[in-house]
């Protein structure tokens, strides 16, 4: 049999708490001294434990009180966001949704996304930066944020992968005609080399062959530049070696006018997340662009690169 009364009394009761004794709690409540008292008896007469020690200025937990308050907290929390699930998926999306993502990727394999995002939601207007810059999320107003990394710092955001791929190092054709194919990645100091400078140690590459052996190398920079898509250019007029994701480059892999190096070698991978501040109350504007994601992205529905 259901017990109807089960849930009385426990808002005010955590408000009691929250708010460190019965006068207070009254006055957020909206309720008279006496009637929050006698809610609190009638609700420790209900459990049969007594969940407050009072004295004429203060209230203190029981042990009792200590551990229903930590399962009410958690049982309060699970209804608001309950609510909040419910009414987000009856309201349709609207306002401005700020997002950031890295230029090549957003171009290539997000196009679609935003474009039936655009079509499902005409009353949004996307705010769209596209840079590989280094952001912060809740401070510059960000909704959403896509970031590429082999590893996340730590951070309270809410991170969702998105998709994976693995880090090649590449050379035209023309390249390893004139200059020659390296063979271990030690030779790479030596060569003409292309860094990410939005890397910390843009100039180290890191191997690992398959016995597990490490190799770290101080790479020769020729060009070091934050646009990944104009060091493309020039990497394939074979002007020079490049490491970086495959996700930019599988085209140019397929056709050969990229060539893999150190293919003997374990190819180590990159995560694309989705970043957001909070899963709480997720505004729907956020959540449809998660869920069309999901939907043309993490289930491989997504428009091949050109």
């Amino acid at each position: 049999m259901t017990n109807n009364q089960l849930f009385d009394g426990i808002t005010l009761f955590v408000q009691v708490v929250k708010s460190g004794g019965f006068g207070a709690a009254a006055q957020v409540m909206g309720h008279s001294n006496s009637y929050v008292s006698k809610e609190i008896v009638k609700l420790e007469n209900r459990l049969g434990v007594r969940l407050l020690n009072r004295t004429t200025r203060s209230i203190s937990l029981t042990p009792e009180g200590k551990s229903y308050y930590q399962e009410c907290l958690q049982l309060i929390s699970d209804a608001e966001q309950a609510v909040a699930h419910i009414t987000q998926s009856t309201v349709a999306p609207k306002g401005t949704l700020k997002i950031s993502c890295p230029v090549w990727f957003g171009k290539h394999y997000l196009k679609d996304v935003f474009s039936a995002y655009l079509t499902r939601y005409p009353d949004v207007v996307i705010d769209l930066d596209m840079s590989d810059k280094a952001i912060d999320v809740i401070g510059d107003g960000y909704d959403l944020v896509i970031r590429a990394s082999a590893k996340l710092d730590e951070s309270s955001l809410i991170c969702k992968r998105i998709y994976s791929s693995r880090i090649c190092t590449v050379a035209s054709p023309e390249y390893i005609i004139k200059y020659g194919r390296p063979i271990h990645p030690a030779e790479l100091s030596s060569h003409h080399c292309f860094c990410y400078s939005n890397l910390k140690k843009s100039n180290v590459w890191d191997y690992m062959d398959k016995a597990g052996n490490q190799t770290s190398v101080d790479v020769h920079q020729r060009v070091r530049s934050n646009n990944t898509e104009m060091s493309l250019v020039l990497v394939r007029n074979g002007d020079g070696i490049i490491r970086l994701p495959e996700f930019y480059i599988e085209q140019q892999i397929k056709t050969g006018e990229l060539t893999l190096l150190f293919e003997d070698y374990v190819f180590p991978t990159v995560d694309v997340y989705a970043l957001y501040p909070t899963r709480k109350h997720l505004a729907s504007k956020v959540r449809c662009f998660l869920d069309l994601i999901d939907e043309m992205v993490v289930n491989n529905r997504y428009s091949k690169v050109e």
